[in-house]
């Protein structure tokens, strides 16, 4: 091969690589982007999410894609970035699952049709997707939400009294799953104590629920001045109940016991207003 072969092949070999080593650079400034997203504050928040969205929509299809959508869809959810910040996101989503489906692993589907599905079911926003696997999702989470709605617990709080779900009939509840260690968690806890202590009055009852270990919680606890309920679930059987595998997450069942309102992650104290307001609150 002469010397001008060699350096044609070699350039050709750099053009035909520059796609890709560009995917990959686009690829960690999106991952480096979404890992300031919680730094930014509620206004520019909604619009460097929808950035992200559309930057991800932009990549090449592939694994790689697919796992970034996913990723941005699980912190869409944290607080009220509205709902066309939320449609961006599932948009790609969906997007990147039709560009390149994932098999499933025995009888669940995947993850990023899972959290698709609660996009649409949750956070009421609107997905196409001809896929079984996104229609078996969704008839997941209506069979998990039809358990959560016949739950009954007894757990104990963190002075050792007993506390069980069924005995608090004729009041409002809200079921908050949460951990010391979770920042969306700690961020709703300010806004859950204001919203208990102001209408307890009213038959309001919070439960905030940890599996954690009752001697990190308690010093935890004491130094926030948290004042709703917290019970201990030490095995993790309520949270298997609920189908919990992500916090925080709340639950409002009315003064009937009947399940109202849920929420897949942080929310604001408006959104644990319009939560409550479908139990029967009405501040």
């Amino acid at each position: 091969m002469t010397f001008s072969h060699r350096t044609l092949l070699a350039v050709a070999v750099c053009l035909l690589a520059a796609p890709l080593l560009h995917a990959e650079s686009t690829e960690a400034a999106i991952t480096k982007q979404m890992g300031t997203l919680r730094s930014l504050n509620t206004t520019q928040r909604p619009a460097a999410t929808v950035k992200l969205a559309q930057q991800i929509r932009a990549l090449p299809a592939g694994q790689d894609k697919l796992k970034l959508a996913d990723a941005l869809a699980n912190l869409v959810t944290e607080g009220d970035q509205g709902m066309d910040t939320k449609q961006a996101v599932a948009d790609t989503l969906a997007q990147a699952l039709k560009e390149s489906p994932m098999p499933a692993k025995g009888d669940v589907p995947p993850p990023p049709y899972l959290d698709l599905a609660s996009l649409v079911r949750y956070e009421n926003v609107t997905a196409t997707l001809d896929d079984p696997l996104f229609a078996k999702a969704k008839q997941v989470l209506i069979s998990n939400d039809e358990d959560v709605a016949k739950a009954d617990f007894t757990l104990r709080d963190i002075h050792g009294k007993k506390v069980t779900l069924s005995e608090l009939r004729g009041k409002i509840v809200m079921v908050n799953f949460w951990a010391t260690w979770c920042p969306p968690c700690r961020l709703e806890m300010p806004d859950l104590d204001v919203i208990y202590t102001h209408f307890q009055s009213q038959g309001l009852v919070i439960l905030s629920i940890t599996d954690e270990d009752p001697v990190k919680v308690d010093p935890f606890i004491g130094k926030m001045g948290y004042h709703p309920p917290v019970l201990f679930d030490s095995d993790g059987k309520v949270h298997k109940l609920f189908h919990v595998e992500g916090i925080p997450r709340s639950f409002v069942f009315n003064r009937d016991g009947r399940l109202v309102a849920e929420a897949i992650d942080q929310r604001t104290q408006g959104q644990f207003f319009q939560m409550l307001a479908r139990g029967g609150l009405h501040p």
